[in-house]
């Protein structure tokens, strides 16, 4: 029985490894139909290399950071009970790839390739899994402090803070230090749109992350008989909550549209497995209109040149749903309980925190030695000839 219990676990978290391994795909796809069409194979390259850096970075370091686990050891050692701790490696790993992967959403079309894989490695390799160990590994006591100090913990379940926030605070400084796009935002005060170039690509890469996130917050629970159905409709409340703010806030614009169950998904993860569902669709419709709003301002006021509006929906929707968490998984909403207001904003307020001077220390130093942006050359001739010199139709470009 004790074999068949360690197989069924490493059975179960390596399917939500899988799954969250496939919101990858849903990332790549969401990058390549928003940006312009001279920068859709760069938006495919850059995930797919970006998660292949994560993957090394974090096996040889970033897990150890987190967890004090490293893998050193011999294959015998690493295979016992059925390689168990191989495979929540496997799905802790696609969490931490999900920061370079956020990031990039937020600097397409003008980001130097380099420079940003490098700052992939140290962010996964350093500055994500430092965090992630005070959240998710006692690291440093804080959460015992935390516990002592409100009654609670800082309560995260599934990331809405720790990959979610931690991601799109880190992204604002990389935005803000590379700068808008070349003719963004004109001198003269107007402001260029760059439509999507596919909404079909930007609907599928939606449509895979959210299916995708079914994995990432039902299989936070990382062993089988901690699994919850609550957390799984949670999401799915979360999900169309965020949609259907999303839908009239955005005036039915498809761009708001489909980012608007990723908003509600975001906010959801940390307190899925503590809220009722009627919580989690508030949570998540609250969610849809922070993303529509703030992505409205950030682009049009404060001339903020974020592609993918990663700040807003990861950044902020991630920052409400650890707040959310202590607010909706309280037993007088209806929630578990267990939880406490001021220690989630002391955690969220901390992870932000580390972002946001990460983000800006990291971006800035690559900025002053290998520099962050492509030539206005190269941007005016897309990062997918100037980097990769092809294009996603070079036969169609062959024929005009």
């Amino acid at each position: 029985m004790n074999a068949l219990q360690q197989g069924a676990n490493a059975l179960f978290i390596l399917l939500g490894a899988v799954m969250v391994l496939a919101m990858h795909a849903g990332f790549a796809f969401l990058e390549l139909g928003t940006v312009r069409r001279k920068n859709q194979v760069n938006a495919l390259v850059k995930i797919l290399v970006d998660f292949s850096v994560s993957t090394v970075v974090y096996f040889v370091v970033g897990y150890s950071v987190a967890y004090g686990t490293g893998f050193f050891v011999g294959a015998e050692e690493l295979a016992a009970k059925n390689g168990y701790e191989l495979v929540k490696f496997f799905f802790l790993l696609t969490f931490a790839a999900a920061i370079p992967a956020i990031i990039s959403g937020g600097i397409a079309e003008r980001a130097k390739f380099w420079p940003q894989l490098l700052a992939t490695a140290v962010i996964v390799g350093v500055i994500y899994p430092f965090f992630e160990g005070i959240a998710w590994n006692q690291h440093f006591g804080v959460q015992a402090w935390l516990l002592a100090t409100t009654g609670a913990e800082f309560h995260d379940f599934a990331g809405s803070v720790v990959v979610h926030a931690v991601g799109g605070w880190i992204a604002l400084g990389a935005v803000i230090l590379l700068g808008a796009r070349s003719n963004r935002y004109r001198k003269d005060g107007a402001i260029s749109a760059h439509p999507p170039s596919s909404i079909p690509f930007l609907a599928l890469g939606a449509w895979i992350l959210t299916v995708g996130w079914f994995g990432f917050n039902v299989m936070s629970a990382q062993t089988l008989d901690k699994i919850s159905g609550l957390v799984a409709v949670n999401s799915l409340m979360a999900m169309v909550g965020g949609t259907l703010v999303a839908l009239v806030l955005g005036k039915n614009d498809p761009g708001f549209l489909h980012n608007g169950p990723l908003a509600g998904l975001v906010a959801v993860c940390a307190g899925s497995d503590l809220m009722h569902p009627l919580g989690a669709l508030v949570v998540g419709g609250v969610a849809g209109a922070i993303f529509v709003l703030m992505f409205t301002l950030t682009q049009n006021k404060w001339k903020i040149d974020d592609v993918l509006g990663v700040w807003p929906l990861h950044g902020l929707c991630g920052t409400w749903g650890g707040v959310a968490a202590g607010i909706f998984g309280s037993k007088a909403l209806g929630g578990l309980g267990g939880v406490s207001l001021s220690a989630q904003l002391i955690g969220t307020g901390m992870g932000v925190l580390w972002a946001l001077v990460s983000g800006f220390a990291v971006y800035g130093l690559l900025k002053v030695t290998l520099g962050l942006r492509m030539s206005q050359e190269e941007e005016f001739d897309g990062a997918d000839l100037s980097i990769h010199k092809i294009s996603a139709t070079p036969e169609r470009e062959a024929n005009w």
